[in-house]
């Protein structure tokens, strides 16, 4: 596996054809490029950066491994949904928190997709124990979630989205004053991206910049969880 420099366009030329020819035999066919144009690029970058990541904090891993490491696996689970294309069209690549083991903790992610990419960080469908760690933390101290929350350097770079409640949850006030954030399902800050800042030479340094604005916000979730940042 070659040295990272900077994603090159063919992975992005690679995702839109699997998005015209999302089927098992084109794959078959185009798999030696999926792993050259796609894969084995994903995976130098994961290693390129595990120096980054550990100057962001040492519990986070970037695992260069085919399977079960930081990139997520092309073949979507088609078992509960309607959709049954065989594989995803984008490159998912998630540096999980060391205790996780799967995508549903604390992690940094980076999603390239021909339509969108965008880099995150926070924690996505936390199982109801977490979530219930994170409004705890909220409610019982707010002042050091709003410090968070609304760090500058964080609010500069990400946007808070994710899944929300339509009600508030049980057992907290309808009018408390940070009840937007504790309906919330998931907590994660969302920074979207251009092909163009994707393919730069300067991708590793541009995201250790954005993913080191988002320490308070993070400090806060594996804090909150009783995890070490």
């Amino acid at each position: 596996m070659a040295g990272f420099i900077k994603f090159e366009d063919s992975l992005l030329k690679f995702l839109r054809q699997l998005e015209k020819n999302n089927d098992r035999e084109w794959f078959a066919k185009n798999k030696s490029r999926y792993e050259e144009e796609v894969l084995f690029p994903a995976l130098a970058f994961v290693e390129a950066f595990g120096p980054a990541l550990k100057k962001i904090s040492p519990h986070f891993r970037a695992v260069p491994k085919r399977v079960g490491g930081s990139v997520m696996r092309v073949y979507r689970d088609t078992r509960f949904s309607k959709d049954k294309t065989p594989y995803k069209t984008n490159v998912g690549i998630h540096f999980r928190h060391e205790m996780g083991k799967d995508v549903h903790c604390p992690g940094f992610y980076l999603h390239i997709a021909p339509k969108e990419c965008f880099a995150g960080a926070g924690i996505w469908h936390p199982d109801s124990k977490s979530l219930g760690k994170i409004r705890e933390a909220i409610d019982d101290r707010p002042a050091e979630w709003k410090r968070a929350r609304d760090n500058k350097k964080f609010k500069s770079n990400f946007e808070l989205t994710g899944d929300s409640l339509k009600r508030h949850p049980r057992g907290y006030d309808p009018e408390h004053k940070y009840i937007v954030d504790l309906k919330r399902k998931d907590h994660i800050g969302i920074k979207s991206l251009t092909a163009k800042q994707v393919t730069s030479k300067s991708i590793i340094a541009d995201l250790k910049d954005m993913f080191t604005s988002s320490k308070p916000y993070m400090r806060f979730l594996c804090n909150a969880l009783h995890i070490p940042f």
